[in-house]
């Protein structure tokens, strides 16, 4: 028999998560985490299948020593890195530009590549390249496949993916809208579909991706052809830390008036802004309680965050022409049914409907939560990027 295990990893700056796949079946092995690598006071926690949960802390001082900690963790389990039922290990990669626009297996050159593009996600990228470069190491007889976060938006058409500005300046920097949350929009828009029981070449959807992160995607019959973040996560959606949409004027009016370097500005614009920078907080839970305790500063950063995602989903159907399902995924969209409702309130006119007590309802199964009479389907998919990298890869070794 065949390998049928795949390794997902997905190294942060300072962490590593990680599940063990059988693609047999699609089921999980082994998940877990390694937290604030390179400290004192690193965490690991590791669940097998059906086992306990188990968790130590200690000093992880880089990635090779966490991906060897996981290792560890695995073999205890029976579920080793020298298995031979490991077929390969998929990495989450933030950034692939326009050359990658499917799942890779790795060579020098294509890390080279992935290096290449550093500057477009400074924040992302080494990260990756550092969790591919150690398990390399620790397995170089095994096929690793880059997956892209940026890969399913590769199909946008130039109208949408083409910034307003010179062409020569934008080409020589690598300017223009790549998109993210691509393996989300991409396993979400598919189980969508299966939800309608229609192919998804049948089938026009708006995913809507709200985490702290947050993206919106139009796909018709299955491929992209518009989403809200663009050469960066910055753009589009308001978020849990990020602006989103703002005129660029305000960067140049804050270095001027507001004598603000570019790093300050960036920092301001990606980690202190969207409804942490309105209200303090950027836990849609809380901000609901405090809403509901009348707290005024609250309900405007929420009513700020539904007014854009609303704008959103009105320029998807424009998009599209024709929408056949509006998808609500990742912990906000899966878990607030208050922002599912709100963000189609009168919206009727298009189409889109919630059922409030279908709304109410909280699952982990994808799930209509429309009228049956309703034009257009709104559903709520859970999110499975692991399940997505792990499928990718493991159709990209199978060839």
């Amino acid at each position: 028999m065949s390998p049928s295990r795949v390794l997902v990893l997905n190294s942060g700056s300072s962490s590593v998560k990680y599940q063990l796949l059988d693609m047999r079946d699609s089921g999980r092995l082994a998940m877990g985490l390694v937290e604030r690598i390179g400290e004192e006071t690193s965490r690991l926690v590791h669940t097998p299948a059906g086992g306990e949960t188990r968790e130590w802390s200690g000093p992880v001082a880089d990635h090779d020593a966490a991906l060897k900690a996981v290792a560890a963790e695995l073999a205890r389990d029976g579920l080793g890195l020298d298995s031979p039922e490991l077929a390969a290990i998929g990495h989450r990669v933030v950034h692939g530009g326009r050359r990658f626009t499917r799942p890779t297996v790795v060579d020098d050159t294509v890390l080279a590549e992935i290096e290449r593009l550093i500057p477009v996600a400074p924040l992302h990228n080494p990260a990756n390249l550092t969790g591919i470069r150690t398990a390399r190491a620790l397995r170089p007889d095994l096929p690793q496949v880059a997956v892209f976060d940026t890969a399913f938006h590769t199909t946008m058409p130039e109208s949408a993916a083409r910034y307003a500005i010179d062409t020569e300046t934008a080409d020589a920097h690598r300017i223009r809208r790549y998109g993210f949350h691509g393996t989300s929009h991409a396993y979400v828009s598919r189980a969508t579909a299966k939800l309608l029981g229609r192919a998804p070449q049948e089938v026009n959807v708006i995913v809507l991706h709200l985490g702290n992160g947050a993206s919106a995607s139009a796909v018709r019959g299955g491929v992209c052809v518009d989403t809200s973040m663009g050469l960066t996560p910055l753009e589009g959606l308001v978020m849990g830390t990020r602006s989103g949409d703002m005129d660029p004027a305000v960067i140049f009016h804050l270095m001027r008036v507001g004598e603000m370097s570019a790093d300050e500005i960036d920092t301001l614009l990606n980690k202190k802004s969207g409804l942490i920078g309105l209200c303090g907080d950027n836990d849609m839970r809380e901000i609901r309680r405090r809403i509901d305790e009348g707290d005024e500063q609250a309900a405007l950063a929420f009513d700020i965050y539904i007014h854009r995602l609303k704008k959103y989903i009105g320029a998807y159907y424009a998009v599209l022409g024709r929408v056949d399902a509006v998808a609500f995924t990742a912990g906000v969209g899966e878990n607030s049914a208050e922002v599912r409702g709100a963000a189609l309130a009168g919206l009727e006119e298009l189409g889109l409907l919630v059922d409030p007590g279908l709304n109410a309802v909280r699952g982990a199964e994808p799930r209509l939560i429309s009228p049956e009479y309703a034009r257009v389907a709104v559903a709520v998919v859970p999110t499975d990027e692991e399940l997505e990298i792990a499928t990718q890869t493991y159709a990209l070794v199978g060839r």
